[in-house]
């Protein structure tokens, strides 16, 4: 998918949320677990729900990887049901020696056919490049992230006086263009994302911790949001895990909804 493709989106449906589909067999309601595939179950019906109100989805693999062969399954049965004009983000956060990026490319973005993949940009260019050899496929390259640790290497000082995260932002942005390179920003640090903005004026960010994590969502499209809106916030559990009924569904296509109908009035008040 390229980046006008997925501003198209953004403008069509007024939204620029992604849906996590982080699916925890021990979290889904306990009717699907007699399902062939319980996991499979659950992601159709949340994409069902949710499909109108979202420009993206965004599954964590850890939690199909876990489950064997069987996961691996589920997540392409996933992959296959999301709909074609929506972006599929494979949250899988690697990174890795040359020859072996290269061999996870090929797994994520021709096997599977994901439009993205999260990278850790830790080893360097050579680890992130072979990810960027695939047209219209995208590199979303951890920089700044939600997590409380991230203080531990992220916002050390190098001898310049710049954060390592700033640090990653320079480099990264020799190694591609923002046409195919993105940057995930945590929401919990919205004070730093205008100025990581100012860093990469032109760049999309997938935004992790709205909703469950307490990322202010204005804050975050008031400081982040520029000329294509440049955003993609992600809410995973207070949409998909909702409710725990049998209602699961039309529980998190409400919440969705509620996301995207506070999103509209952003991408009006925001968008420049």
């Amino acid at each position: 998918m390229t980046r006008q493709q997925l501003f198209e989106q953004i403008q069509k449906k007024q939204s620029y949320l992604c849906v996590g589909l982080d699916t925890d067999l021990g979290k889904i309601p306990p009717h699907l677990l007699s399902s062939e595939d319980p996991i499979f179950e659950f992601n159709k019906q949340i994409i069902d729900a949710t499909k109108d109100f979202c420009v993206a989805y965004k599954p964590n693999t850890a939690f199909y990887e876990a489950l064997g062969a069987k996961g691996w399954a589920s997540l392409e049965k996933t992959l296959n049901y999301i709909p074609k004009e929506c972006f599929t983000i494979a949250d899988a956060k690697r990174g890795d020696i040359g020859n072996t990026s290269a061999l996870y490319a090929k797994a994520f973005f021709e096997q599977m056919n994901f439009d993205s993949i999260t990278v850790a940009p830790y080893m360097g260019e050579d680890s992130v490049k072979p990810f960027l050899d695939f047209q219209d496929k995208w590199v979303i390259l951890l920089v700044h992230t939600s997590n409380s640790g991230s203080h531990d290497f992220q916002l050390l000082e190098t001898l310049d006086g710049k954060f390592v995260f700033q640090e990653v932002l320079y480099a990264s942005q020799r190694w591609a263009t923002a046409d195919q390179m993105m940057y995930v920003v945590g929401a919990t640090h919205a004070d730093k994302i205008g100025a990581i903005r100012g860093l990469a004026p032109d760049h999309f960010f997938l935004v992790p911790g709205v909703g469950a994590q307490g990322g202010d969502l204005e804050a975050v499209s008031h400081v982040g949001m520029n000329a294509q809106c440049g955003l993609l916030v992600n809410s995973s559990r207070a949409i998909i895990y909702a409710s725990s009924g049998k209602d699961f569904a039309e529980a998190a296509g409400r919440e969705a909804q509620k996301v995207q109908q506070e999103m509209k009035t952003y991408l009006r008040k925001y968008l420049h």
